[in-house]
């Protein structure tokens, strides 16, 4: 199983390393998304049933207590395994990296012949995996199978408008707040909705599953039977005699396969995301006004004033042009500046471009991963624009050593992500998740980037160097200035915190959605509201960070260059700290190991996340500068 997984993983990396036009390529063969085509059945043709991993969902009293998902095989469980071992499915990169565990199963559907009460298996379960599974339903265990691409859901009515839909996954067990033992699902019943295409062809349009919770007694001469209502419960005293059953049943239905997934793309609440949107568009038109404003007025004005042949009025220049002739000085450390900025273009191309591709449907939630898989992938191709635009700044900045700022630039920031992400995958396997990488994998990744992204660093950071420096407007005093005594709310982190939580007020309900699709395993496909809010973001990131570049300038402190990247990378601390509000409201993390794996993650997100806006706002603030500047004449 582990020989296949990598494989397929080696056969991945090969295509991709031939380059994105062959990834591309595959995808043009497309009916309904890009890469993925219609498979007709047959009467009696074999439908194959699939598991994934079992991962947690809400308990009985609505919180998630584990961010941990098992494989469906984990000997603890004691599921029917086929004969032979089960074999593993064919996975992406990004499909294996975030938990998913596909294999085969003993389950034997044919297309349109329905059966009742087909056993699985019987299964004798000992008092301490008993304790096991009991724990898991408790938390709130699902099952997760996959039928022709689409995932065994469970229908549900939205409390509000009384709508159905399907929740994708069902549950391992039924326990009821209070309720000491509770009942282990082992009888399912499996509704396959179908389409027909012609007289011979049908195709899988839905899949539902109720599982259901049946003390069926096994022995040789009788045959089980599923019309018990005596509940299954698992005992920790004792061994455990288990009757794993089934039903399928047939369901013709008039929605098509194109339509397939809308029963499970639910919005709970779409206008929630028209309200985000309209929220966060408030906030640009406040912040164009405010910033259009002190263009077309004070600017303007201050600009006449300094251009102007009046020597007395040369005499009254004060604020921001007084500082000409520092505000252009290379800042400290401006090789890690240099660093940030270089890693924020990547970052920034990475996430336009997969929104557009997810944007216009080329990546498909039944192909499982493809995001992730995109993501990585154009995060290593665009290892050339971080080498680039780090080694153009470095050297106008008067940076010489064009190895040490490519070094820096290909392992500063993936490095310190590569090794938290290492150490999140140690809790994983320590506490025997499923979710844990594949050693082979893992060297997989990090073959790419010493292969890929690395080589295209060390080319980006080459012709980065060669091209033409910035060259500043203005000259640059020898002696630097004093800079006088500033207010409160322009010193360094009282400003910070109100130009981060501008940009975190123009994402904030979208970022809601996305926690809630990641941690509760739904499936995000908004990516419309989420390309918006991106432009958004960037739009607000440049804008909030101009204005106070402006003011400091005004208030005649010329340390521009480290105040536009923590003004505007500020917006991560916020995200951060919702991310803290989002574990006490909704989660209850009940081992150590979850609660790394959470924060963890989450301090990934947030350091890529300041790194993105602290390079957004450096770059407006960098052109805002140069174009003040250089529109003044200066003696």
């Amino acid at each position: 199983m582990r020989l296949s997984r990598l494989s397929e993983f080696w056969r991945t990396a090969a295509l991709l390393l031939a380059g994105s036009l062959v990834m591309l390529s595959q995808q043009t063969d497309a009916f309904y998304l890009p890469g993925i085509a219609p498979h007709d059945y047959k009467i009696g043709e074999k439908v194959d049933l699939q598991v994934n991993s079992l991962t947690p969902s809400l308990n009985a009293d609505n919180k998630l207590e584990s961010v941990l998902s098992y494989n469906y095989y984990d000997e603890r469980f004691h599921f029917c395994r086929p004969q032979g071992g089960p074999t593993a499915a064919h996975e992406s990169l990004g499909s294996i990296l975030f938990g998913d565990r596909i294999f085969g199963s003993v389950f034997n559907l044919e297309m349109l012949k329905d059966s009742s009460c087909q056993m699985l298996c019987v299964q004798t379960i000992p008092g301490d995996d008993a304790a096991f599974i009991n724990d898991k339903i408790m938390k709130g265990y699902n099952y997760n199978w996959l039928i022709d691409g689409l995932p065994a859901a469970t229908v549900k009515v939205e409390d509000r408008t009384n709508k159905e839909f399907y929740s994708v996954g069902f549950e391992l067990g039924s326990a009821v707040s209070g309720q000491l033992v509770p009942h282990f699902h082992n009888h399912y019943d499996i509704a396959v909705q179908y389409h027909t295409v012609d007289s011979v062809h049908h195709r899988v349009v839905g899949v539902v599953v109720t599982p259901q919770s049946k003390h069926s007694v096994y022995s040789k001469d009788t045959i089980p039977s599923c019309d018990t209502i005596e509940p299954m419960n698992l005992h920790e005293g004792k061994d455990n005699q288990v009757v794993f059953t089934y039903s399928v049943r047939w369901e013709k239905s008039d929605k098509s396969w194109a339509t397939r997934w809308d029963d499970y793309l639910h919005a709970m609440d779409p206008k929630i995301h028209w309200f985000s949107l309209i929220n966060s568009l408030v906030i640009v038109v406040f912040l164009s006004a405010m910033l259009g404003l002190i263009l077309a007025r004070t600017l303007y004005k201050d600009i006449a004033r300094y251009n102007a042949d009046d020597a007395e009025d040369l005499q009254e220049d004060f604020g921001w042009k007084l500082v000409h002739g520092d505000v252009f000085r290379p800042p400290q450390n401006f090789h890690y500046l240099a660093v940030i900025v270089g890693s924020g273009y990547q970052l920034f191309w990475m996430a336009l471009i997969t929104l557009v591709i997810a944007l216009l449907g080329f990546l498909s939630p039944s192909s499982r991963g493809s995001l992730s898989t995109a993501m990585l992938m154009l995060y290593i191709l665009f290892g050339f624009s971080a080498g680039y635009n780090a080694a153009h700044l470095y050297h106008s900045f008067g940076g010489t050593s064009l190895r040490q700022i490519i070094l820096l630039t290909a392992m500063c920031i993936p490095g310190l992500c590569c090794t938290i992400l290492v150490v999140i995958n140690l809790c994983l396997v320590v506490a025997n998740s499923s979710a844990a990488a594949p050693a082979g994998t893992l060297l997989g990744v990090i073959a790419l980037w010493f292969v890929i992204s690395i080589p295209l660093t060390v080319a980006g950071g080459y012709f980065g160097y060669k091209r033409k420096t910035f060259d500043p407007p203005v000259r640059v005093n020898q002696i630097p200035r004093q800079i006088p005594e500033q207010p409160w709310y322009l010193r360094p982190i009282p400003s910070a915190l109100m130009g981060g939580v501008l940009t975190f007020g123009a994402i904030f309900i979208e970022l809601y959605f996305i926690m809630n699709s990641i941690w509760f395993h739904k499936v995000y496909y908004v990516f419309g509201f989420l390309f918006l809010v991106f432009i958004i973001l960037i739009l607000t990131t440049a804008e909030v960070t101009v204005l106070l570049t402006y003011f400091h300038l005004c208030a005649e402190d010329y340390r521009w260059h480290w105040r536009s990247v923590y003004t505007a990378g500020a917006s991560a601390f916020y995200v951060f700290l919702y991310g803290v509000l989002f574990y006490f409201s909704r989660l209850r993390l009940a081992s150590y190991a979850s609660l790394i794996i959470y924060f963890g993650w989450m301090a990934v997100a947030c350091f890529l996340f300041f790194v993105l806006t602290g390079a957004t706002g450096f770059v407006a603030s960098h052109l805002f500068v140069r174009r003040i500047y250089g529109a003044i004449k200066i003696d």
